[in-house]
């Protein structure tokens, strides 16, 4: 994959914060001294530290680092990672009376502990906390939240002497010093130095704080060299009012057992002492290295400052700030030893800067960075090599500019809509700015505490309307007044914001990690990060005097085809600033409502040619006639521009096998934590915001190209027809492209309900898409709520683009800032790019349930990109059926089926099919979609989509009978007993056409529509049924079940009298043998009443039936024909004897079945034996019960012995 061309510049990224509430412990130190008459006030400061193995992937510290703020008493520290999210990471140092001093916090790491110095106007402090290092012993740390060295700053004694100490004073001693430093000795001593308003250095010692002892004071002056125990220099001793010797800044570097301490002096010279020495080594007067410094002499030079650097290559380097108005200068030494411990400055570089006010500036072994703000309060950050400038010209870095002041609405936006987009938008405004913009417009009510994103965003929306409301003393009036009022309470509330969004920006510092070059820009209000620019990028941004001072471009190796891209990107840039804000709100209309790019470019120029009044069309018509080879230089970027790429990213995620586990862990948390996901994703909003809009004046030039035809171009009419047909449709298709990156990174994801996300997650299961990369259900980030591809960088991306980068990488390489950031920028965009094959983001988004904005998406991406086209309209139709539109998912899902076997996500769809039914890749797709529609339970849609997919089967039996059973099962389900019974008789399958054809029986049978089921044809499948409704019969509950009566109606409706005489007379005999009940014996009497009736409707020679010999078939019910009582195969079939029972015979069972219920109605416990009684037995037992007529009647029909009857009667008689 080609990395993007990198230039030298940088972009300022701020990774604000959306939590409302940072959770800040206060640590109030009070050492009971007095406030210093008059009061000096020092401005605000702020500064890093960065750990020594924060480049280290194996290390604890990587990406890690502490930076702090002062304010008057204050001193605010925070630790960051961007690997993991830190926990209690925020405590805020207050010191009653006492005011931080400039350079007064130094922090510095030794094995165990992180040690924090802090240097107030009348104390010194030293707090120290656990190395990260020692918190956490184990190699492994896997946790995604750590706990940060400030964890238990609250258990530290602070006002003990092992931690801080009152600077001593003597009499009459007044004004508080004006500057310090402190650091740490190789011995485990804290020394801080002060510069007394007296002039010289005043140094104050305190014990390792593993050993008690006395604080030391030792004074450094020139007029003086004793060492004082205490105190200040007395008033007598000072002499005017404000020595030479003052110190302004100060700095220290501990070189060969000693400190050299740097003092840059009120009187414009450089000094060096030795602490050990207790001597001033080194004077050097600054202004030798100053040419014209004519009357500089003179000044007071308040604003001097110095820096120093150290390297093992080049040594101590001191870059000095000589604040001279008009003209401030940067002087880089270089501090040199000579023989009998003497030292010396070599120069090495001047610097020269026109900026007026230098905010705070830093040095590193090649560079010097500065910060600045000009006439307009603006931030202004550049740096220099300052040992390779020959033209001693600053490399840009472009800071974001602040909130634009006004907020275009369009006539069809809703102005409450459009400012909360703007003020909630992820790039803008930071939640605190918010939030006391909001605390001023509801006067002062309740304080607002720990609200969410969301919450903020209604408690906004409550106080704007509110006051609009309270503003309102008519009753009625016209919409567009009301529009107007929202207008202006709106923009009131916007103005509020931008105030303090404004002192939240202001800049206080800049820093450098000297080991991976991380450069981060310190605000009031957050911290900012400086990333390195993609030159295309660095060529549109450009202020113009760097654009034509520039000779040559990374973009190309041909210097001629490097300047016409140079003239080229002047002209767009001209395009750019000719283009109104009211005309590029109209080209981003057009975009989001999927019209022409190409017809709106048009229609912007004829705006630029009919309102040209300061001749701009004229002037960018001579620039281009300066450009040779315009299409060269138009294809360059092009080429550039186009985020393409054939390569697909690595799936597996970093866990790649040859690496070590605690590499592969490492990886697993590589720019992981909450505020690198914020920081990479806006990087790659700010690149698609800044490439939208170049594209769009790109496309308007090209447009303007064609108007001017011949007069421009020196090949004619062939280069025009290039540019018609080619580099304006690619412009066109690259702007929509950029458009889209720039609506889903600012898009935000919506909160979802657990219940969803796992009825979600089921559904991705049924398609077996669960364990996908782009899926994996990774930690949601503590950020709330994030942009949609803050949600695919944290989820799914982040793992595989830092799988690629180490691919091609050692592990144990330093994590260096400009690569590692590029690298993650560039393949995250090139993730998300539209016309890559990847389709790994909207599988994000399915998997994370964020249908409206993968809807949005599919809508934006729909009229013009040709690649996933399947895919989109499956993922489309994911989100209807997730908003209950089944017949629109239906349709898309259709739609899909057509490019099943030519996109890679569809076909992952369908290559994980087990079954080997499906012959065909489309017919395992719709056997998946059918599932999931099964899943979501949608019958209907289930047997549309089968339908369909069976005409797809044609030469498929086995698909075609899987489908045919889907859509009987589902028509079946529904009622629709014709309709599944008809896809029962399509079924090709044997087999299943039976198990249908059981379960239609079963179920028409528990649902009592036995009309039905009797109803039906059942052309070929007659003997089936019967054979199914019998088995049923006789393997059931007689009572329960009523499936002898199905067929016996079965059979009279057949008119097949005989069988149903048949069913009648088995139900009779089993009822007799099973149910021996009054009941039973009732239902008995009416099988063969039943029975009798079916047989007298035949012709007498066939009114017979079969009966099976007693006991043969009926003592098992549902025994296994082959096997016996043991489950042993039968060694030969059973051979049953067959009786015919004619019409007579029936009477007969008729008769005695019915003198069997008379005796139970006579005699209730007989009926238990009853049931089975022979004829015999009943004359006994009729006659026992005194029932003589039955009796009588039995021995009739049976033809026996009267005997026993008349013996009874006699007896009863007697």
């Amino acid at each position: 994959m080609a990395a993007a061309v990198l230039e030298r510049s940088f972009i300022e990224i701020c990774g604000f914060e959306r939590e409302t509430a940072t959770r800040v412990r206060e640590v109030t130190v009070n050492l009971g001294v007095s406030a210093l008459p008059g009061g000096q006030k020092f401005p605000d400061s702020a500064g890093a530290f960065h750990y020594e193995e924060s480049g280290k992937l194996l290390s604890v510290t990587s990406n890690r680092l502490i930076h702090w703020s002062t304010s008057g008493d204050t001193v605010q520290l925070v630790e960051t990672s961007l690997d993991t999210n830190l926990l209690n990471n925020v405590v805020r140092l207050k010191f009653t009376h006492c005011t931080v001093l400039p350079g007064g916090v130094a922090i510095q790491e030794t094995l165990n502990n992180v040690i924090i110095l802090i240097c107030t106007n009348q104390s010194v402090h030293r707090l120290v906390l656990p190395h990260p290092s020692r918190m956490y012993r184990s190699e492994l740390v896997t946790e995604l939240h750590m706990q940060s060295v400030f964890t238990d700053v609250g258990k530290l004694s602070l006002q003990d002497s092992a931690h801080s100490a009152i600077i001593p004073t003597s009499a009459g001693q007044t004004g508080s010093p004006l500057t310090s430093t402190a650091w740490l000795s190789q011995s485990g001593e804290a020394h801080y130095a002060v510069a007394p308003p007296t002039g010289g250095i005043t140094v104050v010692t305190m014990p390792p704080h593993d050993s008690p002892g006395p604080v030391c004071v030792l004074e450094l002056r020139r007029s003086s060299m004793m060492t004082r125990l205490s105190g200040w220099m007395p008033s007598a001793m000072r002499g005017d009012q404000s020595p030479a010797d003052l110190v302004l800044s100060l700095g220290v570097r501990e070189l060969e057992e000693d400190s050299f301490i740097f003092a840059l002096c009120q009187d414009h010279k450089l000094r060096m002492w030795s602490f050990r020495e207790q001597a001033c080594l080194l004077e050097a007067d600054m202004l030798d290295y100053m040419p014209a410094c004519r009357g500089v002499k003179r000044l007071s030079g308040q604003g001097h400052r110095l820096h120093l650097a150290f390297s093992p290559s080049t040594g101590l380097c001191v870059c000095v700030y000589l604040s001279v108005p008009h003209r401030g200068q940067f002087t880089v030494l270089q501090l040199v030893a000579t023989d009998n411990q003497r030292y010396s400055l070599d120069h090495i570089s001047t610097l020269f800067s026109t900026q007026e006010t230098l905010v705070d500036f830093s040095l590193t072994s090649s560079d010097v960075w500065a910060v600045w703000v000009d006439e307009s309060n603006a931030s202004v950050v550049k740096y220099i090599n300052f040992e390779h400038n020959s033209t001693g010209q600053w490399n840009q870095v472009f800071v974001q500019p602040p909130p634009e002041e006004e907020v275009h609405i369009g006539v069809d936006q809703d102005p409450r809509e459009t400012y909360l987009e703007v003020l909630f938008s992820p790039l803008r405004f930071t939640a605190s700015a918010i939030l006391k913009a909001l605390q001023i417009f509801r006067r002062g009510s309740d304080r607002l505490c720990d609200v969410s994103w969301e919450g903020l965003k209604k408690e906004v929306t409550l106080a704007v309307e509110s006051e609009l409301q309270s503003s309102v003393t008519e009753f009625e009036f016209s919409q567009e007044e009301y529009r107007q009022l929202q207008v202006e309470f709106w923009s009131r509330f916007y103005s509020c914001c931008l105030q303090y969004q404004e002192v939240q920006s202001e800049p206080l510092s800049l820093t450098i990690n000297q080991n991976t070059g991380l450069v981060c820009l310190l605000r009031k209000g957050f911290v900012s990060y400086l990333l390195p620019c993609f030159a295309v990028d660095h060529l549109y941004l450009s202020f113009d005097e760097y654009l034509s001072s520039e000779e040559d471009t990374p973009l190309t190796e041909d210097p001629e085809l490097g300047r016409d891209v140079l003239q080229l990107v002047q002209c767009v840039r001209a395009v750019s600033d000719a283009v109104s804000g009211e005309m590029a709100y109209e080209m981003e209309k057009a975009l989001e409502h999927l019209q022409s790019p190409e017809r709106a470019a048009e229609l912007v120029l004829e705006h630029l040619l009919s309102n040209d009044s300061e001749n701009v069309v004229e002037d960018i018509q001579n620039k281009l006639q300066d450009i040779r080879n315009p299409m060269a230089a138009m294809m360059v970027l092009l080429r550039e521009l186009d985020l393409e790429t054939d390569s697909e990213p690595v799936p597996e995620g970093p866990l790649t096998p040859g690496h070590s586990l605690s590499v592969r862990i490492s990886l697993s948390q590589l720019f992981g934590s909450s505020a690198a996901v914020s920081l990479v994703c806006q990087a790659v909003c700010h690149m698609t915001m800044t490439r939208a809009m170049f594209c769009r004046d790109l496309l308007i030039l090209q447009k303007l190209y064609l108007r001017f035809g011949d007069n421009v171009f020196l090949g004619g009419g062939a280069q025009l027809l290039q540019l018609q047909q080619d580099l304006i449709p690619r412009s066109s298709h690259l702007l929509s492209s950029y458009h889209l990156l720039k609506h889903v990174s600012q898009s935000l994801a919506a909160a979802v309900p657990v219940d969803i996300l796992d009825a979600n997650l089921q559904h991705l299961t049924v398609l077996e898409l669960s364990d996908s990369p782009a899926l994996s259900s990774s930690h949601r980030s503590v950020l709330s709520p994030q942009t949609v591809v803050e949600l695919f960088y944290q989820t799914a991306a982040r793992k595989m683009m830092v799988s690629q980068i180490f691919s091609q990488q050692q592990s144990d390489s330093l994590l260096l800032w400009s690569h590692m950031t590029s690298n993650l920028v560039h393949q995250l965009a090139q993730l998300l790019w539209p016309n890559n094959p990847g389709f790994q983001f909207p599988e994000c988004l399915m998997a994370n349930c964020q249908y409206t904005q993968l809807q949005e998406y599919v809508r934006l991406i729909g009229p013009w990109c040709q690649v996933n086209v399947g895919s989109r309209r499956f993922m489309l139709g994911q989100c209807y059926l997730a908003n209950g539109e089944g017949q629109k998912a239906l349709q898309c899902f259709q739609e899909a089926a057509t490019e099943v076997e030519k996109e890679e996500f569809l076909l992952r769809l369908t290559g994980s099919e087990e079954e080997e039914s499906a012959s065909t890749p489309r017919l395992q797709y719709y056997n998946k979609v059918l599932r999931l529609l099964e899943d979501v339970g949608l019958p209907e849609l289930v047997i549309q989509l089968a339908s369909l997919a069976i005409t797809e089967a044609a030469s498929d039996i086995n698909s075609q009978a899987a489908l045919w059973t889907r859509i009987f099962k589902h028509h079946l389900d529904l009622g629709h007993n014709s309709e599944a019974y008809e896809a029962l008789t399509q079924n090709p399958d044997s087999s299943m056409q039976l198990d249908c054809l059981r379960q239609l029986v079963v179920v028409l049978c528990e649902r009592s529509q036995l009309h039905d089921l009797v109803q039906f044809p059942y052309v070929n499948l007659h003997d089936e049924v019967v054979s199914i409704i019998e088995s049923r019969a006789r393997g059931l509950d007689l009572l329960a079940h009523n499936y002898y009566e199905l067929l016996y109606g079965f059979h009279i409706n057949r008119h097949n009298y005989r069988k149903a005489g048949t069913v009648m007379f088995e139900l009779g005999m089993r009822l007799g043998r099973e149910v021996r009940t009054r009941l039973g014996l009732q239902k008995q009497v009416n099988c063969y009443l039943s029975a009798l009736t079916c047989l007298r409707l035949i012709r007498p020679e066939y009114a017979w039936i079969v009966q099976p010999a007693s006991g043969a078939v009926y003592e098992r019910p549902g025994a296994s024909p082959k096997r016996n009582a043991d489950g042993e195969f039968s060694s030969e079939p059973v051979r049953r004897q067959v009786d015919i029972l004619e019409l007579k015979d029936l009477e007969k069972e008729y008769i005695l079945s019915r003198s069997r219920l008379t005796l139970a109605q006579h005699h209730p416990p007989s009926a238990a034996i009853a049931g089975s009684a022979s004829a015999e037995e009943m004359v006994v037992l009729l006659v026992q019960t005194g029932l003589f007529d039955s009796a009588q009647s039995v021995c009739q029909t049976f033809s026996l012995d009267l005997t026993p009857v008349f013996e009874g009667l006699t007896f009863k008689s007697v």
